[in-house]
């Protein structure tokens, strides 16, 4: 009851995705993690559209460090708004669905940031496994104009 007391705006999510762009592979470059990414280092979601339509994933990681265990984790997931292709549920477990919206989504599908309208987790994410400081800044200052609180976000160790 208290989120719909906010005061910021919906967050807002990108204009329009071509998902078969936006498929293949995307580093983590900083998050608000979940429960489970807490110590999370390579950490990579990778996307494949099946035949329905639907989003077949694979997020994998090392845990607490670089030759740490090797966690996989595959959700699906569901695009909920097909006019937009931006706002995706994502199960990890049937029958729940997490909202998972592609806030920004640069031009050339080499930069994105995944939020949700709770502003309780977020990922920066790219398709090289750093990016610039500046490239970096920039994105931070999206999920600060979304309402989040950029203190809880977290860079993610990649070394490849």
């Amino acid at each position: 009851m208290l989120s719909a007391c906010s005061s910021y705006p919906p967050i807002r999510t990108a204009e329009n995705v071509d998902l078969s762009r936006f498929m293949g592979k995307w580093y983590v470059i900083a998050n608000i993690p979940t429960f489970i990414e807490k110590g999370a280092h390579n950490a990579v979601e990778t996307y494949q559209l099946d035949q329905d339509g639907n989003i077949l994933t694979t997020f994998r990681f090392n845990q607490d460090s670089f030759d740490g265990e090797e966690k996989i984790y595959n959700p699906k997931g569901f695009v909920w708004d097909k006019t937009s292709n931006a706002v995706w549920g994502m199960q990890f477990i049937w029958p729940i669905e997490m909202e998972y919206r592609i806030v920004y989504l640069s031009t050339d599908y080499q930069q994105t940031i995944i939020g949700r309208s709770e502003r309780d987790y977020v990922w920066i994410m790219a398709r090289t496994p750093t990016i610039s400081a500046q490239h970096y800044q920039k994105l931070l200052q999206i999920v600060a104009d979304e309402g989040y609180d950029i203190t809880k976000v977290q860079p993610i160790p990649q070394k490849w």
